[in-house]
């Protein structure tokens, strides 16, 4: 008896939508015994745990194909090529197509098929039926980026930017919300080039409840994006922050289009219109030439942005990028300062918990006894519920650290 597929993924939101998309095409195909491993390239540790996994996953299931896609597969198709662990290598582009898994499925593919991501000029809206859970879905609008940050590596396995016309994500959206879906989380590499199209895509779709964004770049949110922060309710009060650095001299090394002032004014604007907006970042410790005073510049940013969750990167230098010839940091200066941000964010995330105890929460039950609150929080209750049910509930802190939930009437 043949095995049913499995699909592994690593790295961001916009991996995981592509990651069902590639599912239902793998089964459309009829391919079994097979499993597909979607990369993430944005760090050397990310390719390292893909390679590490795949041959885990051969020893594992012996016979099965191991098909490898994603960001690592497009940049460096020829490292997977040559693991003798590896059946075939699909570009980033390939991946969303079904016909690429119907020539598998016949073995009519070549071993390795990764075409010049540049050279794409449209992202297609791929209609989803169902994900994982039942809670939450992701619609992808967006794909690759113009700019060049000169640590990133990312535009060259997704190519330039592109958006998903309005139409096919209203649909898309519409769709899902009429499966139960009470929450979509849209997705993109540069989510801010779609910034425009926001307000319409919502007031399309009256039935939706909850609309989240992956991140954003701060410097691009535009009036149209600002207006549906402060007057949709529908629109979660969270959002993930590209800020990356907060010292002036570093963020021009990583070629960012903001300063350290950019980025306190923006949270400072949002605040004023959003008073309860959290906010999270992702922040990049030890780039190269980084001086402690540097540093300390972005340990004080988590404060004077107010940020609540840190996603840190400790500084990878990835092959044919500009951050890689400049001079680099010791990997224990680097270490010990991503534990030191990393700790300042814990001492900001156990502030805010602190902060939510007592007050009245709406949450969207993920699992049977985890709900998750509007500001993104997780918040446990006895349960059972239904994933999909909104609950509204007392937050208090539990013994273990958690934040736990009273049902209220």
């Amino acid at each position: 008896m043949e095995k049913q597929p499995k699909i592994v993924t690593f790295g961001c939101r916009l991996n995981s939508y592509e990651s069902e998309v590639i599912g239902r095409h793998v089964e459309a195909a009829g391919l079994e015994n097979a499993i597909v491993v979607n990369s993430c390239a944005v760090t050397n540790e990310a390719v390292r745990q893909a390679r590490q996994t795949i041959r885990k996953l051969a020893r594992e299931n012996e016979g099965a194909k191991i098909i490898v896609t994603g960001c690592a597969a497009q940049i460096d198709p020829a490292m997977f090529e040559g693991m003798d662990e590896v059946d075939f290598v699909i570009g980033n582009d390939e991946k969303m197509k079904a016909e690429t898994f119907q020539k598998l499925a016949l073995e009519e593919l070549e071993r390795c098929q990764v075409n010049d991501i540049m050279s794409v000029r449209e992202t297609a809206g791929h209609m989803i039926s169902a994900f994982g859970g039942r809670a939450r879905a992701y619609v992808q609008v967006q794909n690759g980026c113009d700019h060049r940050c000169t640590f990133c590596i990312i535009p060259f396995g997704r190519g330039n930017s592109r958006s998903v016309p309005l139409g096919d994500v209203v649909r898309q959206i519409e769709h899902l919300v009429a499966q139960g879906y009470k929450e979509i989380v849209l997705t993109g590499v540069d989510m801010t080039a779609y910034g425009k199209d926001l307000p319409g895509s919502l007031t399309l779709v009256p039935e939706l409840v909850r609309l989240r964004l992956s991140s954003i770049d701060s410097i691009e949110a535009d009036g149209a994006l600002m207006e549906a922060i402060a007057n949709e309710k529908r629109f979660m009060p969270h959002l993930h922050l590209s800020l990356q650095a907060g010292d002036n001299m570093i963020l021009k090394r990583m070629k960012r289009r903001h300063t350290r002032e950019d980025s306190i004014a923006f949270c400072q604007k949002v605040r004023a219109v959003r008073p309860e907006i959290v906010f999270g970042a992702d922040i990049i410790a030890g780039f190269p030439t980084e001086t402690e005073e540097m540093f300390e510049n972005s340990l004080k940013l988590v404060d004077e942005c107010g940020l609540t969750f840190l996603h840190v990167f400790p500084f990878s230098p990835r092959p044919s990028t500009p951050a890689a010839r400049m001079p680099q940091l010791e990997k224990g200066v680097i270490k010990e300062r991503a534990a030191r941000l990393r700790a300042k964010g814990q001492e900001r995330l156990q502030s805010y918990m602190a902060s939510l105890e007592g007050q009245a929460v709406e949450l969207l039950m993920e699992r049977d006894q985890m709900g998750r609150a509007e500001n993104f929080m997780e918040v446990m209750l006895e349960g059972p519920y239904q994933p999909g049910a909104i609950i509204r509930a007392k937050v208090q802190r539990g013994a273990d650290g958690q934040l736990k939930g009273e049902v209220l009437a």
